[in-house]
């Protein structure tokens, strides 16, 4: 078993390979993750330490960004920035993976009003675009890291759980749920011992693509001042304090924009890549 999940592992890894552009989106990813956990180490100032008397100063040496409005330096609130980020994305994915795939494979198990009903939910959070819909959110529990989590996991998971929905109704009609069915099996065992191992192909490549709109989402209600708070280091709030000085200390802006960018980027094309490789339609 062990040596057939390392094979598997391998070829994935090779079919990985083949692809240029999903390899690249790879590396940035674990860059984030590298530069996210090693932040103290890669970090050359306190982010959140304030000094007057370097304000606005350009990239140099010293400040390889420059500095902001409070001479903070930028290169180290970026690095730090980068927790924030995957911190949410992560959380975010936590939370909606469960919860939507909870709700698509009842809804395409059981059938008849329950379908209905939760389709119907679902369809009404889908109605509303989804920065829209964080907005109104966020700004009903109010601004903070962790109402902004809330905030777009409740827009997220509609999309997770249409698809839970679709591949519980392709295997819902198969002769091994049928014999599970007749040994006496319940609903929720044949759920996740059954259909779990089949969908988490399709859910794990949705919620990857999923990452980079995530991403933005946080970028944009940091940008807004709903998401975190200062003196955070967050990617859309660095944006948001720069934009007033965008002419003078145009690295401000520019810097978070890039990283918000190549990340949102690089889960796109992690994304395809794992749609290319895992989805067996496309084999």
């Amino acid at each position: 078993m062990r040596q057939a999940r390392l094979h598997k592992a391998y070829v994935l890894w090779l079919s990985l390979i083949a692809n240029p552009l999903a390899l690249a989106g790879f590396f940035v990813v674990v860059g984030l993750i590298l530069v996210a956990s090693f932040a103290p180490l890669l970090a050359n100032h306190d982010p959140i330490l304030q000094d007057l008397t370097i304000v606005l100063k350009p990239p140099s040496a010293v400040n390889w960004f420059g500095t902001d409005e409070f001479g903070r330096d930028v290169y180290s609130r970026l690095v730090y920035g980068a927790r924030t980020t995957l911190y949410i994305s992560v959380l975010v994915t936590v939370i909606v993976a469960p919860i939507g795939f909870a709700i698509g494979a009842t809804a395409g198990y059981l059938g008849g009003w329950v379908d209905v009903v939760l389709m119907r939910i679902t369809d009404i959070f889908l109605s509303f675009p989804s920065l829209v819909l964080a907005l109104a959110f966020s700004a009903a529990l109010g601004p903070g890291i962790e109402n902004a989590v809330i905030a777009i996991a409740l827009t997220v998971w509609p999309p997770i759980a249409r698809l839970a929905r679709a591949e519980t109704l392709t295997f819902r009609a198969a002769d091994f749920v049928v014999a599970a069915e007749l040994q006496g099996a319940g609903m929720g065992r044949i759920l996740f011992r059954h259909i779990v191992p089949l969908c988490a192909p399709s859910i794990i490549i949705r919620l990857t693509l999923n990452m980079s709109s995530v991403i933005l989402t946080a970028a944009g209600l940091g940008f807004l001042g709903l998401g975190a708070q200062p003196p955070m280091p967050e990617w859309g709030a660095m944006a948001a304090s720069g934009r007033q000085y965008l002419l003078d200390a145009w690295w401000l802006t520019t810097v978070p924009g890039i990283a918000i960018l190549l990340v949102s980027l690089a889960f796109n094309l992690l994304g395809d890549g794992l749609r290319d490789i895992m989805d067996p339609r496309n084999a």
